[in-house]
């Protein structure tokens, strides 16, 4: 069976979650929370908290306000609200992100802030595929993605959680040129990248085989895991 290609991760997650028997939401890790807008703009019964470590992004996204969406600066491993808040968890690309000490930590947090048979989605990239190898020279995931998917795997075989479903699909990732894949991947605000000139070149010159003529087009596969609170 061939991976489906997702252009729309929110359709994907109201196939799998019934959004209306779920409005409470938080999103841990919400970066600018596009997803999380569009789904308020789809589904007028949700609320949606939106948690941020970044300063400069948390920052951006009070800025940016959105009725029934709040933000709050802190992290999945230490989430200021009372337990049984909320009835969905989102983690889309955040996972990984977590600190290797306190991941399992901040699941057990997600665990605590769910409500019973609360549901937990976490959306994450797989270690592979074209726009991997560009990114590696540079930044390299694969420790940490590893860990993540170890932390996911442990937390549904501990018995706090059991796993709903697991899927694997491919999301088109485009850049018109060299330059917006700098500017939306290497000058990022939540990391750190001063890429020397010798790593820019080797990934500049990575990159410039997948150029066409209207920009370059990769796939970036992806894995989601559906928990449920126990």
């Amino acid at each position: 069976m061939s991976t489906p290609l997702i252009t729309d991760e929110l359709d994907l997650l109201q196939s799998l979650v019934d959004l209306d028997r779920h409005p409470q939401i938080i999103e841990l890790g919400c970066g600018a929370a596009q997803l999380s807008r569009q789904l308020l703009a789809r589904c007028p019964a949700s609320e949606v908290t939106g948690l941020e470590v970044d300063e400069r992004q948390y920052a951006k996204n009070l800025l940016n306000p959105q009725q029934r969406l709040h933000f709050v600066q802190a992290g999945a491993q230490a989430i200021p609200f009372e337990a049984e808040r909320f009835d969905l968890a989102l983690m889309l690309k955040s996972l990984h992100h977590v600190p290797l000490d306190q991941l399992s930590q901040a699941l057990a947090e997600i665990h605590r802030v769910l409500r019973p048979k609360g549901l937990l989605y976490i959306s994450e990239p797989v270690f592979a595929g074209a726009l991997n190898e560009v990114m590696r020279l540079f930044h390299d995931e694969e420790r940490v993605r590893a860990a993540a998917l170890r932390a996911v795997q442990e937390a549904g075989s501990s018995g706090a959680w059991e796993q709903v479903a697991e899927m694997f699909f491919e999301t088109p990732v485009h850049y018109r040129d060299f330059a917006e894949f700098e500017q939306r991947m290497i000058d990022v605000t939540f990391v750190n990248h001063r890429l020397d000139a010798t790593t820019l070149q080797a990934v500049r010159e990575r990159f410039e085989p997948h150029m066409t003529a209207d920009g370059a087009h990769f796939v970036r596969p992806m894995r989601v895991n559906l928990l449920r609170k126990r």
